[in-house]
């Protein structure tokens, strides 16, 4: 046993030196005072961050345990003892990948913590590990750090276009990319081209349909899963409505209560494959009772399911994915707004309106529709926020209408501006 044991944990170090392993814009500190768990969706990259983190940070053999518990059988006393041995110290930093396969995971890891001898990391299945009962599992002793597909700077960066000033040429190439990340999203997989796009996302419902929902939640009713997950898919960027999808469903002779298909929303959130995002308001009740938006963490998916390139779509759940990519929380720190009118998000910091944004497929002031400068103005009077901006795909201006400056910005210097 020890052999084997010591076997990995050199092997698994050799590996780590050869990965080749692409930059993060993710900023992380490591502490002895909280557990860092690492979520995020399927194959966003939560292993390979880990992996970053080591050769960034240059940490020597001698300093870091790495362990996937899926990979190998063995208790972590016994891996920390063995490491003992090998290096004549203890590790500095602990990497435990897949924790949920380490048996009474909660309490080995809560009971090392309170050792206060390590800088702790663990990753963990979608399935069985999300961020909430991380939280209650290590009594509140966490610092959860989402790992999201790859922002838009990230891709850049990947592509070595990450600078102040771009030539004609670099510009055109910076579009391109962008068009590709509408349609084809930015799973780490898909933007490095290591599976064919369509490939990658069917195995990827799958996975979500099959482990992450149907396996944890214990659910029977496939068909009716399967349906709602197509339809909140393809609601991307627009209302949904649990009522419509009710009606629509047992008009289909499918048998399912409403109070499930709730919870299937639920399921969706918790595994990170859409968000629903509710109208802003100074009531709580008025916001939890209002219908949301749905968008989902990558557009890759919408292509998929749907076949379709709409652009006005796949911009405004763009700009929704890069929000949350760099911090802003759904129904926390970002809401949709509308009363008769619809103003696509609301940046707030508690009860404080920071910003309006507005988002348009639009090349030039003339492709701009009126309603969505109106929406703005009437946004700004209800909310009382100076601060608004139109994101377009490629028009740039500052106008002043009705006493109030909006700021017109394409989506790609947006991105880099943010």
């Amino acid at each position: 046993m020890e052999d084997k044991i010591s076997r990995y944990i050199i092997d698994r170090k050799n590996d780590i030196k050869f990965i080749n392993v692409k930059p993060r814009l993710i900023k992380i500190m490591p502490t002895k005072d909280f557990v860092l768990c690492i979520v995020g969706p399927r194959r966003s990259g939560k292993t390979y961050f880990i992996y970053q983190f080591i050769k960034n940070n240059h940490i020597k053999d001698e300093d870091y345990l790495f362990i996937n518990f899926e990979e190998i059988e063995e208790s972590l006393d016994d891996f920390i003892s063995k490491f003992q041995e090998v290096y004549g110290k203890l590790p500095v930093h602990l990497f435990l990948d897949e924790i949920q396969s380490l048996n009474n995971w909660e309490k080995e890891i809560y009971r090392i913590f309170e050792k206060k001898r390590f800088h702790i990391f663990l990753t963990g299945s979608s399935s069985k590990f999300l961020s909430k009962e991380i939280a209650s599992q290590l009594r509140g002793r966490s610092v959860t750090i989402k790992v999201y597909p790859f922002s838009f700077k990230e891709v850049l960066q990947i592509n070595e276009l990450n600078k102040k000033f771009y030539s004609s040429e670099e510009t055109g190439k910076i579009k391109n990319l962008l068009k590709q990340c509408l349609t084809e999203g930015c799973f780490p997989d898909v933007v490095l081209k290591k599976i064919e796009t369509s490939r990658f996302f069917s195995e990827y419902i799958d996975l979500v349909i099959y482990r992450d929902i149907m396996d944890r939640y214990d659910i029977k009713n496939r068909t009716a899963m399967e349906f709602f997950i197509k339809n909140a898919i393809s609601s991307n960027s627009n209302i949904f409505s649990i009522n419509k999808i009710y009606n629509t469903i047992k008009s289909l002779q499918i048998r399912v209560s409403k109070n499930t298909l709730y919870n299937f929303q639920k399921y969706l959130e918790d595994v990170n494959v859409v968000f629903f995002l509710k109208k802003y308001s100074k009531s709580v009740r008025k916001i939890e009772m209002s219908l949301p938006k749905a968008y989902v963490i990558d557009n890759g998916l919408y292509s998929f399911i749907t076949y379709k390139r709409d652009y006005g779509i796949q911009m405004e759940s763009f700009v929704f994915q890069e929000l949350i990519k760099s911090g802003y929380v759904p129904n926390k720190s970002i809401y949709h707004f509308g009363n008769g009118f619809e103003v696509d998000f609301v940046l707030a910091d508690k009860e404080k309106i920071n910003r309006l944004i507005q988002v348009t497929y639009a090349n030039s002031k003339d492709e701009i529709e009126k309603r969505e400068i109106k929406s703005l103005i009437k946004a700004s009077d209800l909310l009382k926020c100076k601060d608004l901006l139109c994101i377009t795909w490629d028009y740039e201006d500052e106008m002043k209408i009705e006493n109030r400056k909006i700021k017109f910005v394409p989506l790609w210097k947006w991105v880099l501006e943010f």
